[in-house]
């Protein structure tokens, strides 16, 4: 009584652990704090709470491979009183508060770790199936909570696809995910405002030596696994952001929407929105049936003026024509179905990318040609912002940064793979083997719906007639 307690820093986005939930995830790159903010947060509860903390490590070889360290030097700094650091153990007036283990020899070790009522996994990302099975039934007692504090690495790992992946759209639209049992936050530098100038400069100096993929991973905690066979890299994807204001070049042309419908049951809707080369917006809409999100896209592409709505129709999406014509019909926006399983648009004329032969020879499936045409759009503008070739504006792409959901965006194109096929033809793999394993990637609703408007209305002889009477001809 009379003592002063020591005040910690956390940063904003980690109050909300404050409060009690039964799994606590930290998810983010180098500097966010998270290491620091657990170790406060633990020692102020087993000092306030008597609450104790049994911290894992898949790999522990030595005391010096856990959080012992970061605990201690955190006493030292706050000026603690009444801990006391032994070699393996933390103790606080003579009883054990903290201990440390390592998980990869003997994951069955952790059932034996009774009177704690916080696990604290540091590193979680390295964590294995086997050692996650054995840890989350473990600590069974009342308002007893799992910590975990890492920087994902794979997609597939047992970590990611046990926290991470279920939860990855809500997380990288709004960088957090809670419901009864989970908070889920991801926190990088840019969010912990006692970042050293130190971990600044050293964050600089990685932007110009890294690949963007390893940088994004190191500072930014995003999956650090190139999907095998994907068509478009993430630094293609970053050098369209703005491309237009890059090179000096306008939104000019016809405006396409293009819609990716769904119904109820877990997948979004999607809606893309593209101006000439300028991708204008890119968005989803969680809930709702298919006709509910087809009336959030009709919506949309009027208040865009939209001259085309185009949408897939090789599913439910056929369903879809008759509220479509009725919403239409006293417009002047044009209707496109898309079926992405018919043959290629031109089949027999020659693409352009492939010396002599025909799009027929060279795409299975409508599908494939799209997505590269999506591709040669991005390959051709990373090369025109990179490497300063001239490139004619109307074949480049470029997506405003005003678009909300750039990160979630880049998640989805730049995780699409083509799939090897006998015929020797171009083929996207579909969305049914993009969930299978070893990819089990969510259905990449807003990058088909990007997809969709690389859409190019061909001029009618109506449309020819206007344009030579206009004095265009």
């Amino acid at each position: 009584q009379g003592k002063v307690m020591p005040e910690i820093y956390l940063p904003a986005k980690l109050n909300r652990f404050l409060e009690p939930k039964r799994f606590k995830i930290a998810i983010g790159g180098r500097g966010s704090g998270k290491s620091m903010s657990f170790a406060n947060m633990c020692l102020m509860d087993a000092q306030i709470k008597n609450i104790k903390t049994l911290c894992f490590r898949e790999y522990q070889n030595s005391i010096d491979d856990s959080v012992h360290s970061l605990l201690k030097a955190e006493i030292d700094r706050l000026k603690l009183n009444g801990f006391s650091v032994q070699k393996s153990a933390i103790l606080l007036n003579d009883e054990p508060m903290f201990k440390f283990k390592g998980l990869a020899r003997d994951p069955e070790a952790v059932k034996s770790a009774h009177g704690f009522q916080r696990f604290w996994v540091e590193e979680a990302q390295t964590i294995s199936f086997d050692s996650l099975k054995a840890l989350t039934p473990t600590l069974r007692e009342e308002g007893s909570e799992i910590w975990f504090s890492a920087n994902p690495r794979s997609s597939v790992d047992a970590f990611s696809q046990r926290f991470i992946k279920p939860y990855e759209k809500q997380l990288l639209r709004d960088g957090s995910y809670e419901d009864d049992d989970h908070l889920i936050i991801s926190i990088n530098i840019e969010d912990n405002r006692l970042a050293p100038d130190v971990l600044l400069r050293e964050m600089a100096g990685d932007k110009e030596r890294m690949s963007p993929a390893l940088f994004s991973h190191v500072w930014a905690g995003q999956f650090l696994d190139d999907v095998q066979d994907s068509i478009i890299p993430s630094e293609w994807f970053d050098a369209a952001i703005d491309s237009h204001k890059k090179l000096g070049f306008e939104a000019s042309g016809a405006v396409i929407a293009s819609h990716d419908p769904s119904d109820e049951g877990g997948d979004s809707k999607g809606f893309a929105l593209r101006k000439g080369s300028v991708i204008l917006d890119v968005c989803e809409k969680v809930t709702g049936d298919s006709n509910e999100g087809m009336d959030w896209a009709l919506e949309k592409s009027r208040d865009a003026q939209a001259d085309w709505l185009v949408w897939d129709c090789d599913g439910l999406g056929i369903s879809l024509k008759r509220q479509v014509d009725q919403e239409l019909e006293s417009t002047k926006m044009q209707k496109h179905q898309f079926r992405g399983s018919e043959s290629p648009d031109d089949s027999e004329l020659p693409y352009s990318g492939r010396d002599s032969k025909t799009n027929r020879d060279t795409f299975l499936n409508k599908r494939a040609q799209y997505w590269w045409k999506l591709r040669d759009r991005f390959y051709a503008t990373y090369r025109a912002v990179e490497k300063g070739e001239y490139i004619n504006p109307e074949e480049l792409i470029s997506l405003s940064s005003e678009i909300d959901v750039l990160d979630q965006l880049r998640s989805e194109v730049c995780r699409i793979p083509q799939k090897r096929s006998n015929s020797g033809k171009i083929q996207i793999m579909s969305k049914i083997d993009m969930a299978k394993k070893p990819y089990q990637l969510p259905s990449p609703n807003m990058g088909d719906s990007l997809m969709m408007a690389m859409f190019s209305p061909k001029a009618t002889r109506q449309d020819a007639v206007k344009l030579n009477f206009s004095g265009w001809g």
